[in-house]
């Protein structure tokens, strides 16, 4: 099975709180792969489908959100997930 990587720069304002955290699990869910996330490349890693373990990663504006998948629309997922964190989740 496929891993692929990918990270992104946090730059809304407000960081990873309640409605980004669940525009990026809705994001992760359109895709098979099993998709993680982490504010560190070593991680710890969080299930990026699940929107309270999302919310536990607090991660702040102008930190690095590292994501990992595995699957066979992993490359599509992490596009998807590097988009929307890149777009500011359509909030700002």
């Amino acid at each position: 099975m496929q891993e692929v990587t990918a990270s992104v720069l946090l730059t809304n304002k407000v960081g990873l709180h309640a409605r980004p955290s669940v525009k990026l699990t809705q994001t992760a869910k359109r895709f098979g792969s099993r998709i993680e996330v982490a504010t560190s490349a070593a991680g710890p890693w969080t299930d990026a489908k699940s929107p309270v373990k999302i919310m536990r990663v607090k991660a702040s504006q102008g930190e690095m959100l590292h994501f990992k998948a595995s699957g066979e629309d992993a490359p599509a997922a992490l596009a998807a997930l590097v988009e929307i964190v890149a777009r500011k989740f359509d909030e700002e």
